[in-house]
């Protein structure tokens, strides 16, 4: 209980500071807070990862009746990777945020925001009163749309934050429809009336119930059909903020899906098969449309979809193997899908925060523009190198862990005689094998036309490194990429008490059946380690045999041609040609061409600008739709004065005749019944 008042107290005291000191001071008391909130809540988060579980009860309101705060091992994961995010992300947006010193009233309302969206983050973790619950994450949307829309005088920020807005609210509709459900027929707000309501039900009653909850919460991870919001927020915000959007506000929505299928008590088989389904489809389209675009944090976003995809696919195993009975394949889905939660915070911050260290330094983020950069940025091209190998799965770096989890457990799925368990394991392999290769290809592209290669692009300055103080966080996230990548069996250890919550087993770590992937994993660790010594050795080998050898520099031949040689380089869009013309029909491509002539031609070129075809399916069609039915109104704003005069005359006489009309019509009822 002290803990959570000297949590409260901060918060309060930090919020009524921020406004009257120097610019200078806002970004030091906003870390300190962060760190301060961080230490407090993670004790917590500690001792529930270790087994012992906190729960406070306030007494609330007379609407609110009493609040629980629970905090199980589920809540103190995701405890722990919130803070760990925000930390990084604070120290580095403190850094990255000097350039809009200018800005005072601005950065007032920034650091407040973000300590807000930490706040309130830990606070859904936590709480389990519905009502609480609701009020804490709209504290969170309206937060988040604050710090997304910093730079609003942006026509595009300023759209991508309302959208961002209202498609949140939309998300906070359907909770608030799933709560409303259960406070009706169980006359409480306690979550665990969610358990209640479910159990004396039809299985039926509890799989629609969390199809309400799932799509709600699918709005705020990004899952397709419902991630149209997250393409536009993402590179719109301040990279601290899409570092921390991509690392935890999205992963909010994952917590809250795994903590109904804690609580909502019904056939997981079916809501395995739902959750499955959605996973492949976000994966595979999310990866597909990131391959096409130009704009790196967008491409980055694109990629937050594809990773929803595959930590979808873990729970969806996971429930699969509790409707079957199946304990290996239910340890094996949970665990990839909760360690590849904190992976994907940690690898895509680590590239937001790379792509921020990019447009500072080169001030654009056109991918087509960009090149070169590895030597004028040598600490970023190394962070981002590395953030990208995570990113594709590969060893020895922690996405290779998570998925080969999730692999094991498919594998695993397809020793079952179960033709619809067989088809959809199949198509899940397909999926996630799939989903590798794409996103080798796309960071292949981005990294090499970002970084390899000479300018394609003349700036007016020289880029340069940025600072070791944005570096400070960068370098942390990498070191932890790499714990994990080498010490893989220790973070599966610590995932025991989440995993416990849905196997109802303290230890899965000693079941036979699951002793060959535990001894894998401390074997990848081992080969990993080895791996990393015999690139090491292999490098001071070479700089030792070579270190006195005369170094020349010299331009990159041309093939004879005395052309540009900036020119003659890949772009970015030339290198997935062939990938585009293979998705053209499943996807939406523009182009834009213009005449070329001559070998080095000074004028002409083509474009091609891609679109999410959902978007344009769910969003844009029901919109135009929407639109044309309206304009056929617009004949009553006409501009007569006598008109809108007479408008106001039918409303007040429709709103008065309605009680005599009701009273009319009871009159005649009654006559009508004498009769």
């Amino acid at each position: 209980m002290e803990i959570i008042t000297a949590f409260l107290l901060i918060i309060f005291l930090t919020v009524l500071l921020i406004p009257f000191v120097s610019v200078p001071w806002k970004g030091m008391i906003t870390l300190t807070a962060v760190m301060v909130v961080s230490v407090l809540s993670s004790i917590i988060a500690l001792r529930a990862l270790n087994g012992v579980n906190s729960e406070y009860l306030f007494h609330g309101s007379l609407v609110t009746g009493k609040i629980p705060v629970r905090i199980d091992a589920l809540s103190g994961w995701f405890i722990l990777i919130i803070n760990f995010t925000f930390i990084t992300g604070a120290f580095y947006g403190l850094h990255y945020m000097k350039v809009y010193r200018a800005q005072k009233a601005n950065l007032s309302i920034h650091c407040i925001s973000f300590i807000m969206v930490q706040s309130s983050l830990l606070c859904i973790c936590s709480l389990q009163n519905t009502i609480a619950f609701l009020i804490a994450w709209e504290i969170m949307a309206l937060s988040s749309f604050l710090v997304v829309i910093f730079e609003h005088h942006k026509r595009e920020t300023l759209n991508a934050g309302i959208n961002f807005l209202i498609q949140s609210h939309i998300c906070i509709m359907l909770l608030t429809l799933g709560f409303i459900w259960v406070a009706l027929k169980m006359n409480s707000y306690d979550f665990k009336a969610i358990t209640l309501f479910t159990t004396s039900n039809s299985l039926l009653t509890g799989v629609a119930l969390f199809l309400c909850f799932f799509i709600g919460f699918a709005i705020k991870a990004g899952f397709v059909p419902f991630h149209t919001w997250l393409p536009y927020a993402h590179p719109a915000a301040p990279s601290h903020i899409s570092g921390v959007m991509s690392g935890v506000i999205i992963k909010i929505g994952i917590y809250g899906i795994l903590r109904m299928l804690l609580l909502i008590k019904s056939d997981y088989l079916i809501i395995g098969y739902i959750i499955l389904f959605f996973s492949i489809l976000s994966g595979i389209y999310g990866v597909m449309l990131a391959i096409l675009q130009h704009n790196l944090k967008k491409l980055l976003a694109y990629h937050s979809i594809e990773n929803i995809g595959i930590i979808g696919m873990g729970i969806g195993l996971g429930c699969i193997g509790m409707g079957k009975g199946n304990y290996i394949l239910t340890v094996l889905g949970f665990a990839g899908a909760l360690l590849h939660t904190l992976n994907h915070s940690l690898f895509k911050s680590l590239l937001f925060y790379g792509a921020g260290n990019v447009y500072q330094s080169t001030h654009t983020m056109d991918i087509e523009k960009l090149g070169g950069l590895g030597k004028r940025m040598p600490h970023t091209t190394l962070l981002f190198l590395i953030a990208a190998l995570a990113i594709c799965g590969l060893p020895p770096f922690n996405g290779f862990i998570s998925e080969f989890l999730i692999y094991n457990g498919m594998f695993k799925g397809l020793n079952g005689s179960d033709n619809a368990l067989l088809s959809s394991i199949v198509c899940g392999l397909f999926g996630l094998a799939l989903i590798g290769g794409l996103a080798m290809l796309c960071f292949t592209k981005a990294f090499g036309s970002v970084f390899l290669g000479i300018p394609r692009h003349h700036f007016n300055h020289t880029p340069g490194e940025a600072g070791f103080g944005k570096l400070i966080p960068m370098y942390a996230i990498m070191l932890l990429i790499m714990a994990i990548g080498l010490f893989p069996r220790a973070f599966i250890v610590i995932l025991s008490k989440p995993l416990g919550l849905f196997t109802q087993t303290s230890d899965f770590t000693i079941q036979p059946g699951l002793f060959p992937v535990t001894q894998a994993l401390s074997m990848i660790g081992i080969w990993a380690a080895g791996f990393l010594l015999l690139i090491g050795l292999i490098y001071l080998i070479r700089r030792r045999i070579t270190i006195n050898i005369p170094k020349m520099v010299n331009a990159t031949w041309s093939c004879g041609y005395v052309g540009s040689t900036d020119k003659m380089q890949y772009t970015a869009s030339s290198f997935i040609r062939a990938y585009r013309k293979l998705a053209e029909p499943i996807l939406s491509i523009r182009k834009k061409k213009k005449d070329i002539k001559g070998v080095f031609p000074k004028t002409g070129g083509q474009e091609t600008h891609p679109y999410d075809k959902i978007e344009e399916w769910f969003i844009d069609y029901p919109l135009q739709i929407l639109k044309t039915f309206f304009n056929r109104f617009t004949f009553l704003q006409n501009g007569n004065l006598q008109s809108y005069i007479l408008y106001g005359l039918v409303f007040i006489i429709f709103v008065l005749g309605i009680p005599f009309a009701f009273e009319y019509i009871k009159s005649l009822i009654n006559f009508l019944n004498k009769l």
